[in-house]
């Protein structure tokens, strides 16, 4: 794939990778959610990508090296996307992405507890939870129980803030 740098910068050439409105919500689905097939990432995520930009944002993911494409074996007609090396060590830099957004942005406390626990977490558990992609994508051993995963983790935490919120509690009865 060829594409026209405007320089030999480092963060020039990361946005130049990520810089559209799509490409780190796609990462993120797959790294957080979980999601390989089009149509998880067509249906899954709440910004609501159309399916021809989500076509041309995968196939630029692959030509890039951050994506794998292959066909799944548990069913002929679908293709599972995976993460490659280079898109999971991505993992420290969604993490403080996430932990700039909660301090600067409007962020929803369901929608922010992953990054929190995430900041919290650290180093370490970064270094977990890409350990635990590389099993997932790539097919290396991990020694880490299906039940005690980090996205398992981060999907309690999520739970447990819809799950509080939903019954009211911790809400301030004057509001």
């Amino acid at each position: 794939m060829s594409i026209d740098r405007r320089s030999g910068c480092p963060i020039n050439l990361s946005l130049e990778v990520f810089g559209d409105r799509w490409s780190l919500i796609i990462l993120r689905d797959m790294i957080f959610g979980g999601k390989r097939h089009f149509r998880e990432l067509l249906n899954g995520s709440i910004e609501g990508i159309a399916s021809n930009i989500l076509a041309d944002r995968l196939k630029r993911l692959m030509e890039l090296g951050m994506l794998t494409k292959a066909d799944d074996p548990s069913h002929k007609q679908k293709a599972i996307y995976s993460l490659t090396e280079m898109a999971i060590t991505l993992v420290p830099i969604l993490a403080h992405l996430g932990a700039w957004g909660r301090i600067w942005l409007p962020v929803s406390e369901e929608l922010s507890i992953r990054a929190e626990l995430l900041e919290k977490g650290g180093p370490p558990m970064w270094e977990k939870f890409m350990d635990e992609l590389r099993h997932e994508h790539l097919g290396m051993p991990s020694g880490t129980p299906p039940d005690a995963t980090v996205r398992a983790t981060l999907q309690a935490g999520y739970e447990a803030v819809v799950a509080r919120k939903a019954t009211g509690a911790g809400c301030d009865p004057g509001a």
